[in-house]
């Protein structure tokens, strides 16, 4: 290990902080000191780290180990320390971005990357490791070894340990290239959403909108030094004017600005869309494939392109009756208030009357819910439905230095007293924060015989912050979402396995969101909305009218849902499929496959695309699987029908859960866990039934 940890089983406290060497990412404690990292600190550590890991990379190779410990486990330990320290840099990046940071971090992350991608390069690491695997330990392995080893080898050949020199140096170069690109790509977006602000000094212009809008509105223009009322496209602010505005011009203006972020100016990731696509195919192949979809999807749970097409159209096909009769439904609702001479629908004005026919059809408003939903209950309410579930104890930790003051930390012990692992919350938008919200992992630990060291996670949002004194007050989609980042973080952080590389949420992308997904169910049902509601004032929990009418609404525009998530779905595997190969526009291409699924007709300039930082930000994690999400959605539509069947809170299919899933990591295939928990395949009824866009379907898949 590259500090001093210690196993979970020996102590119940966070492992001691090591001795201070002057800089703090030269090694990465437990507890990691934000506050003592600055930018200057990046190139200098990062560059030292690089060079050891080098140098105990060669002296690795001279020992030619021999043992699975030696050679498989020690390859990890040979990475940690770099990898522990790019990780908090990039995380900063993302979450505390400074000019000098973003600086550093554009400096170093080629060359990390370029490290990284050489170590399945190296022939004498590549020779080592055939060595081992046609040796006599290697065909003893049974088990989760097996399959660690197994996946070893065919990850160093995926990443074209077997191609001859002049290959791996193209390799190594679009590796570098496409590191690049695509934190260029991320930049972009980020400072596109911040350039853009909207200035109301008219108060009758923010007719519609709900006062605690309003109230965030006039805050972020005072912090500003102005007056009047000021919007962004951050989540919060755009989510409400989009969804609640009466002026159509307003949410127009906003709309378009939304969808046309980095599609040109200072700031276009268009020209950057076309080369990263390039890239990508030339990686593919030059390791042998025809298509980069077929190199990512050999490692699925759907395993080939043709197979992904099917279940995006498969689900497609049962949807499609449903969602014209909702666009259907609608415009005759804007017309029942408008007079028979409305216009069809635009784009912006989809959410709007969707809003307004939600809450005469379900007699709902999801703003009404809000002071029911502060952030503290809804955290607290989480704790104890997963302490219900799997027996763990989570509590605030006071005094920990954080990147912000908003952030917070947490540990987690487990029901014999045993420290599992710690994590980080930041839920509130910044300037200097990238949008949307996320999972990662800042340690993994490893399980071995006297326990397993504790993990280190985090968990960050963009929700509404609190307002004039009050707690943050959460929408229900606000809830959902805090509860989908912590099943992640529940995978990372109660996994026991014994490589860290296949530990966690390290596992096949088409499975990594069905602990996710399947904590979001817990949301809807009485029982557990009852521990994590409270209103803010009277501590009153979610009243039951309140609830029926909210279950209710759960179906409402299902199929537009299903819709929205296919068209991406779409997009994506046509992008990274070759289907857009020679396409003279990309942003049409994808414009015009968007268009079939969409409720109403997309504007001309429409570039959803260039701000589509699932597929070209960062990891190739969602290139050629954005259709994961609908895949998991299955799956976890499916397990939660166990609990359904044998209570939310059983502590029996709980434990049974933790053991076959969430402890797993990848030491087992995802099939296996799913059938070791359900019993059975995946049956894909569960989520139609769950959406209400079918009774009954053939679906075991």
């Amino acid at each position: 290990m590259a500090d001093t940890q210690r196993a979970a089983g020996a102590s119940s406290e966070i492992p001691a902080t090591p001795p201070d060497d002057g800089n703090p990412l030269l090694s990465t404690p437990f507890e990691i000191p934000f506050h003592r990292i600055q930018a200057e600190h990046v190139e200098p550590a990062i560059g030292q780290l690089l060079s050891r890991a080098r140098q105990d990379l060669d002296a690795f190779i001279a020992c030619e180990p021999d043992t699975f410990e030696g050679l498989i486990l020690g390859l990890e330990d040979l990475t940690d320390a770099l990898e522990r320290a790019f990780n908090v840099v990039r995380h900063l990046e993302s979450v505390a971005s400074t000019p000098p940071l973003r600086a550093a971090f554009n400096a170093v992350q080629p060359e990390v990357s370029a490290f990284f991608s050489g170590i399945p390069l190296n022939e004498g690491l590549w020779r080592v490791l055939q060595s081992y695997a046609s040796g006599k330990e290697a065909s003893g392995l049974r088990g989760p070894r097996r399959r660690y080893l197994d996946k070893t080898m065919r990850s160093f050949r995926r990443h074209g340990a077997a191609l001859g020199d002049e290959e791996k140096a193209k390799l190594q170069a679009v590796d570098r290239e496409l590191a690049t690109l695509t934190t260029k790509f991320a930049q972009n977006v980020v400072d596109a959403t911040s350039d853009f602000e909207l200035l109301l000094t008219d108060r009758s212009q923010l007719a519609g909108l709900p006062e605690s809008a309003v109230e965030a509105a006039r805050e972020s223009a005072a912090q500003r030094g102005i007056s009047g009322w000021r919007f962004t496209l951050q989540a919060p602010s755009y989510t409400a004017v989009m969804t609640y505005l009466e002026d159509a011009s307003i949410r127009r203006h906003c709309y378009l600005a939304y969808n046309r972020r980095a599609s040109g100016g200072d700031h276009d990731n268009a020209p950057l869309i076309q080369r990263i696509l390039e890239m990508r195919q030339a990686k593919a192949r030059l390791l042998g494939y025809e298509r980069f979809s077929d190199y990512v999807l050999e490692e699925r749970m759907a395993s080939s392109t043709p197979q992904v097409r099917e279940f995006l159209e498969d689900l497609r096909r049962q949807t499609l009756p449903r969602f014209q009769e909702e666009n259907a439904e609608l415009l005759r609702f804007r017309r029942s208030l408008e007079g028979a001479e409305a216009p069809e629908m635009e784009s912006w004005d989809v959410p709007y009357y969707a809003e307004k026919l939600r809450r005469e059809s379900c007699e709902f408003d999801e703003e009404a819910l809000r002071p029911y939903f502060p952030l503290p209950r809804v955290m607290q309410g989480m704790f104890a439905i997963a302490s219900k579930l799997f027996g763990i104890r989570i509590e605030r930790q006071e005094g920990v230095p954080g990147w912000d003051p908003q952030a917070a930390c947490y540990r987690i012990h487990d029901e014999d007293g045993s420290f599992l692992g710690a994590f980080y919350t930041d839920w509130h938008p910044r300037e200097n924060k990238r949008g949307g919200a996320w999972m990662d992992a800042l340690i993994t630990g490893r399980a071995g015989a006297e326990g397993c060291e504790p993990h280190l996670g985090l968990v960050c949002g963009n929700l509404t912050p609190p307002l004039s004194g009050r707690p943050a007050l959460l929408t229900h989609s606000d809830v959902t979402t805090i509860f989908h980042e912590f099943g992640h973080l529940l995978h990372h952080c109660l996994s026991r396995v014994e490589s860290r590389s296949f530990a966690g949420t390290n596992v096949a992308w088409d499975f990594v969101e069905l602990p996710s997904q399947l904590l979001e169910n817990w949301c809807w049902e009485a029982e557990a909305v009852d521990l994590l509601s409270g209103h803010w004032q009277t501590g009153e929990p979610l009243p039951v009218a309140h609830l029926d009418r909210l279950r209710r609404s759960r179906d409402f525009r299902a199929a537009n849902a299903m819709m929205r998530q296919l068209a991406m779905g779409f997009v994506d595997l046509a992008l990274h499929s070759g289907e857009a190969d020679g396409e003279a526009d990309l942003l049409a291409f994808c414009r015009r496959i968007q268009q079939a699924l969409s409720p109403a007709k997309l504007p001309e300039d429409y570039a959803m695309i260039t701000s589509f930082t699932h597929l070209f930000a960062g990891p190739v994690a969602y290139a050629a699987g954005y259709y994961s999400y609908k895949w998991a959605e299955v799956l976890d539509a499916d397990v939660f029908t166990r609990f359904l069947k044998e209570g939310i809170f059983n502590r029996a299919a709980g434990r049974e859960l933790r053991e076959s899933i969430l402890s797993r990591g990848d030491s087992a295939p995802p099939e296996e866990q799913f059938r070791a928990f359900m019993g059975r395949n995946p049956d894909l009824r569960a989520l139609l039934r769950r959406s209400g866009l079918a009774e009954d379907t053939d679906g075991v898949f």
